[in-house]
């Protein structure tokens, strides 16, 4: 917990092990979270080396869309709504 500048005790966020996905290559400090991937096996963003499992305590978010989870274990979506 820590005083802001608008003098209010802000709490700290809730941390927990989270899976992420780490770079393989020494030296570089790419990792992104699991659920928010693209890709089954995704490559590193900033060097494109193979990336492996990993775990990291770190902030709770939520990732609500549950389709990018369903394309990366390859279930077919459901169709999207026509616009009227």
């Amino acid at each position: 917990m820590y005083y802001s500048f608008r003098n209010k005790y802000l709490e700290d966020l809730p941390k927990e092990n989270v899976r992420i996905w780490s770079c393989t290559k020494e030296g570089c400090k790419g990792w992104m979270r699991y659920n928010f991937a693209f890709e089954h096996e995704p490559k590193c963003c900033l060097c494109l080396s193979p990336m492996i499992s990993d775990m990291r305590l770190l902030p709770l978010l939520v990732n609500s869309n549950d389709e990018w989870e369903a394309l990366r274990k390859s279930i077919p979506m459901k169709p999207a709504k026509p616009i009227a």
